[in-house]
């Protein structure tokens, strides 16, 4: 019988890439071809996973007859926990079918699942199958239930699912990461300058609460932040500052720049202009003015200026629900384009506002970026190209929802204006050449590697309230829209407090290399026939190879 070169072909196949995938299915070692790496976990997922010390179990909801959609994110889900499990085997995990363990749906939402409707289309015939695509993390004696599929409106199905395995590795391992901590950062609330009331920040606060200890800030002198105040803000990892009114003393401000020198993180939601919606409906005509809370110079020196102009988006805004009429005494309903509500809506590639609905901004004014020294500017929401600016003091009247796009008294066209910025970077003290120097003990001019998030809106954060009962944040009963401003003021938090850099993760794309589904459908027989007979006739063109070369060898 003939001898195989080594360099032939079959050679290669048989000395080289049969024994290769021999050596890798036996290991379990895998290579990741695809072009994004999407089967490779990061360096700061694999650092979370080994950090688990005690017996992790993880029960996935998405077992059971579904579309082949989903049967790709189950797919992707059990890779990610399988590969978790390599990595440390105090991970276990295991899928449920809670139909077919007959799990009551109330009990399924009692957990803080919510279900999935999806229509089933089986030959000819339209059904309804209920989801529940969840996983519960249990960790000593704690459990969390974290969502499979991104909410997020606008987008189709096909996009949804995408987004969903783009955002699985984050998903999964800051969970992770959150209930395994021994303990939990702390995040401040600042309670002293006319902030928002706690009915208002009600929502804020249940999102912060998720995974850190929030808590409110009151000075113990009940009138400003003082020296007094150290020990408690030296406590907190982020501090919140929401929609302040009264104006801050030179001795608060030195307080909070040592805060940022220090370390501490910062969530600044600033109304530089008083403009109230309550106001407007009731009399239909308010006349907004500037708000000085005397944080110019202290802004000025991170590279922010806050403008106390009236931000009017004639392109991206939300609706506002108004009575346009009355048929038989009952009021008639109108959704109307309402300008000085801009919607935030990601367009640039960011940890903290990918995958999120737009977010809805209530009379923002703009933020201007100087630039400054070791530190990077990041725009997370800025205004469409078709921008006007309203000067102020100056009326704004219900009546300009008529003609939204038209310049009224002392407004002009604009170019687009920032809504919110973040900034990272060592920042330098306003107050290092400055005698306010010599009352902080321990003063320190510069920063290590910090981060603060500025928004030019303090309403960003507030929760609606009807007859006294807090609304979930982002919520509008009128339009019965779900906004993103609790999503983004969750990535938020979790950017400013990551330690780890997980928020990277959110930046993962996965290319969709989509079918055609017109050829699929005209196609569809043509290719069954193909892969029913072909192995067939793969196998017979082995065994009949086979047959020939014994034939030859014997002969």
């Amino acid at each position: 019988m003939k001898k195989i070169s080594f360099k032939s072909p079959l050679g290669i196949l048989l000395f080289v890439v049969l024994p290769l995938a021999v050596i890798l299915a036996v290991s379990g070692i895998r290579l990741d071809l695809t072009k994004e790496k999407r089967y490779t976990l990061s360096d700061s997922t694999v650092k979370v996973v080994k950090a688990i010390k005690k017996p992790m179990t993880i029960e996935v909801y998405l077992e059971g007859d579904f579309p082949a959609s989903f049967k790709q994110l189950q797919g992707e889900t059990k890779f990610m926990l399988e590969e978790f499990r390599k990595i440390n085997p105090n991970i276990d995990f295991k899928f449920i079918d809670p139909i077919k363990t007959k799990m009551s749906q109330d009990t399924l939402m009692a957990m803080g699942m919510q279900p999935s409707v999806l229509p089933d289309i089986r030959d000819g015939k339209v059904s309804q199958i209920t989801l529940f695509p969840y996983a519960v993390i249990r960790y000593d004696k704690r459990g969390v239930s974290i969502p499979l599929v991104v909410q997020q409106t606008g987008i189709d199905a096909d996009q949804q699912l995408t987004r969903s395995i783009e955002g699985l590795e984050y998903s999964l391992v800051s969970n992770i990461k959150n209930i395994s901590a021994d303990k939990r950062k702390k995040v401040g609330v600042l309670v002293n300058q006319d902030e928002l009331s706690p009915d208002e920040f009600q929502g804020f606060m249940h999102l912060a609460l998720e995974n850190y200890d929030a808590g409110p800030i009151i000075p113990k002198n009940q009138t400003e932040l003082t020296v007094a105040d150290l020990p408690l803000l030296k406590q907190m990892s982020a501090l919140v500052i929401a929609k302040p009114r009264k104006a801050f003393t030179d001795g608060e401000k030195v307080i909070l720049d040592q805060f940022i020198m220090n370390g501490g993180k910062t969530l600044w939601m600033i109304d530089a202009v008083n403009a109230e919606m309550d106001t407007l409906t009731r009399s239909k005509k308010i006349m907004p003015f500037p708000v000085d809370i005397n944080m110019t110079d202290f802004f000025f020196n991170y590279g922010i200026r806050i403008n106390p102009a009236l931000v009017k988006d004639v392109k991206k805004f939300a609706l506002l629900r108004l009575v346009t009429g009355e048929v038989g005494g009952n009021p008639q309903y109108t959704s109307l384009p309402w300008p000085y509500f801009p919607l935030g809506i990601a367009e640039q590639d960011n940890p903290v506002t990918k995958n999120i609905n737009p977010v809805k901004f209530e009379f923002p004014t703009s933020i201007d970026t100087l630039g400054r020294k070791n530190i990077k500017t990041r725009v997370l929401f800025e205004s469409s190209e078709r921008t006007l600016l309203k000067q102020v003091p100056n009326y704004v009247d219900l009546k300009e929802i008529a003609s939204v796009d038209s310049l009224g008294q002392m407004e002009k066209p604009s170019t687009p204006k920032i809504f919110a910025v973040a900034l990272e970077g060592k920042f330098s003290s306003a107050y290092a050449s400055r005698i306010e120097r010599k009352s902080y003990p321990g003063f320190k001019s510069q920063s290590p590697d910090n981060k603060m998030i500025i928004i030019a809106d303090g309403d960003v954060g507030r929760n609606k309230v009807i007859k006294g009962e807090p609304l979930p944040l982002g919520v509008d009963m009128l339009t019965n829209e779900q906004f993103g401003n609790e999503q983004f003021l969750r990535n938020a938090l979790d950017y400013l407090l990551d330690d780890s850099n997980l928020m990277e993760l959110r930046n993962r794309n996965i290319e969709e290399r989509l079918l055609d589904r017109q050829r699929i459908t005209e196609e569809k027989s043509t290719w069954q026939w193909i892969n029913l007979l072909l192995p067939l006739v793969i196998i017979g063109l082995f065994g009949a190879l086979f047959f020939w070369l014994r034939k030859r060898k014997f002969n």
